[in-house]
């Protein structure tokens, strides 16, 4: 079935093309984009992937460096469908992953077939600045999460990140904004998902999640929607700022990271708690020059996961707080430097260590995010533990 799919996106992606002659169109925009001629739909078609190097090592005071490691790997590989239905305002959007980082975590409670879909999704404008999506996509959490993975200041997204997002879910979001005065821009956002993450497809296993977003931008909207975009790519030329409070709420959760994690088995089913998750994030940008800033806090009524008799049973929600810092500067040159410091402060209940990282990294931007080239490398410190070291080399391309 799986290369009977895949047989037919191929013939479908070479039929589209045929005779296709793109207007206007440059490296990155798409690998094609077709209107209809009675203009009652559109597709744009787009693919990307990451090829990374990772290096990692730890250190002991005792036994020097121990348990080195290298590896290469095909980190992404993604293909996006996107346009419009019937009318301009009924957008949508797909999002295929095809690498086996994209595939992983396939379970029973996904039917263990591949988890290729990420993003798919209707966007419908049924009203002035109000939005109606529905489907699978990114829940309106912490603002690294939303960036996408192609868009990013580092080679990938910091332990905050990790270990507290909420990421994608299927549900609906109903979004609106406003502007007071001349500029001071204003969004918000509700969110109501089956809180089980991405792929699940035996069923609503717990409660419902509740994800409420508001973000104010008291100088305007970014250029090119730049307050999710990692670095100053457009190099703002007055300054530009971001600032994000969400909360969520994934009721009787069964995922040890709310909709994210191992799933809580147990004898009788699964262990369930409810997950409360509050984000802070901020983004400024000004002549190449940005910021990043995030906190988070995750909560839960009950942190170690029991049988039906009470005894435990290995899993726990991964309760916590965590503050992510970055800054960079994008030179003329189109060269980038950065640095970043994560500090993760796992809940006292679960009895685990304070993890601090300090992150350096630099990018070539060839094609803005579209073509890229980056490397970083991180220094971990974490109590009981000797210190780790990893540093990552990473080509981008997106069509």
């Amino acid at each position: 079935m799986k290369k009977i799919a895949s047989s037919l996106l191929l013939f479908s992606i070479a039929y589209l093309t045929i005779g296709q002659t793109p207007v206007n169109q440059k490296f990155g925009d798409g690998i094609f984009n077709v209107i209809a001629v009675d203009s009652s739909w559109s597709m744009k078609f787009g693919a990307r992937f990451q090829t990374l190097f990772v290096g990692d090592f730890q250190v002991s005071e005792k036994e020097g460096i121990q348990e080195a490691n290298s590896n290469f790997q095909v980190r992404r590989a993604r293909l996006k469908f996107n346009g419009f239905a019937y009318s301009p305002k009924l957008e949508y959007k797909i999002e295929l992953g095809l690498s086996s980082g994209d595939l992983s975590g396939a379970s029973i409670e996904s039917s263990h077939s591949s988890r290729m879909v990420y993003d798919a999704v209707l966007k419908w404008n049924f009203h002035s600045n109000f939005y109606l999506w529905a489907g699978q996509t990114k829940l309106p959490g912490n603002r690294e999460r939303v960036v996408s993975s192609g868009n990013l200041q580092f080679v990938d997204r910091s332990l905050l990140n990790k270990n507290y997002n909420i990421d994608r879910d299927i549900g609906i979001q109903l979004r609106h904004h406003f502007t007071l005065g001349e500029q001071f821009l204003v969004r918000e956002i509700l969110a109501i998902s089956q809180g089980d993450g991405r792929n699940v497809n035996v069923g609503n296993l717990g409660g419902y999640e509740y994800t409420g977003r508001i973000e104010f931008l008291p100088f305007g909207n970014f250029s090119s929607k730049g307050d999710y975009v990692g670095s100053d790519i457009k190099r703002e030329q007055k300054p530009k700022l971001a600032i994000g409070i969400s909360y969520d709420i994934n009721n009787r959760a069964v995922r040890e990271r709310g909709n994210m994690g191992s799933f809580m088995r147990n004898d009788v089913g699964y262990h369930e708690a409810d997950i409360e998750t509050l984000f802070a994030d901020l983004m400024f940008k000004y002549k190449g020059f940005s910021i990043m800033a995030e906190y988070a806090d995750k909560q839960t009524d009950i942190h170690f996961a029991s049988h039906s008799d009470g005894s435990l049973t290995g899993d726990h929600v991964n309760a916590g707080t965590g503050l992510n810092l970055q800054a960079g500067y994008l030179f003329m040159s189109n060269w980038e430097l950065a640095a970043r410091y994560t500090s993760i402060e796992p809940a006292k209940e679960i009895n685990q260590s304070i993890v601090n990282q300090y992150t350096l990294g630099t990018s070539k931007y060839i094609v803005g995010h579209k073509l890229k080239v980056q490397a970083d490398i991180s220094y971990t410190t974490q109590d009981r533990i000797d210190d780790h070291y990893q540093y990552r080399l990473q080509f981008d391309i997106h069509f």
